[in-house]
């Protein structure tokens, strides 16, 4: 089932890959939220729990600065939490980092593998929807 919203949870070091993955998921009509969604002026913090409270589908950037990011952290123990997304969390690997280190439970979901091929990471993470 396509999301109605997604919710990319990524460390803001990461943001040129994560504006390249939400670039490709615009164009096959996938609705992402994302930090890019808070603009001047918003309580970022509330704006986070209203989008984590709506999306149905959660998926999480991981690299070395999301696994030491506080805020990808708590993101993804609320998501975790969430038994309406039971099988709607997408843990994508852009680089090499420590999962167990990051979260234990994650290492029972399978991983999107973006490390060597963008655009084979884009393929995988599309057929999670029959998209592509």
């Amino acid at each position: 089932m396509r999301p109605t919203e997604l919710f990319l949870s990524y460390s803001s070091l990461d943001t040129a890959f994560a504006n390249s993955l939400i670039d490709v998921l615009h164009h096959h009509s996938i609705p992402v939220w994302s930090q890019t969604n808070i603009v001047g002026g918003m309580r970022w913090y509330d704006e986070i729990g209203a989008a984590l409270r709506r999306c149905d589908w959660f998926a999480v950037i991981l690299s070395p600065r999301a696994v030491h990011s506080m805020w990808v952290r708590r993101e993804l123990m609320f998501a975790l939490r969430q038994s309406r997304l039971d099988g709607k969390i997408l843990p994508l690997l852009y680089q090499s980092c420590d999962l167990d280190q990051f979260s234990w439970s994650l290492l029972s979901v399978q991983v999107i593998d973006f490390t060597d091929d963008f655009h084979e990471g884009t393929r995988a993470l599309l057929r999670t929807w029959g998209v592509g």
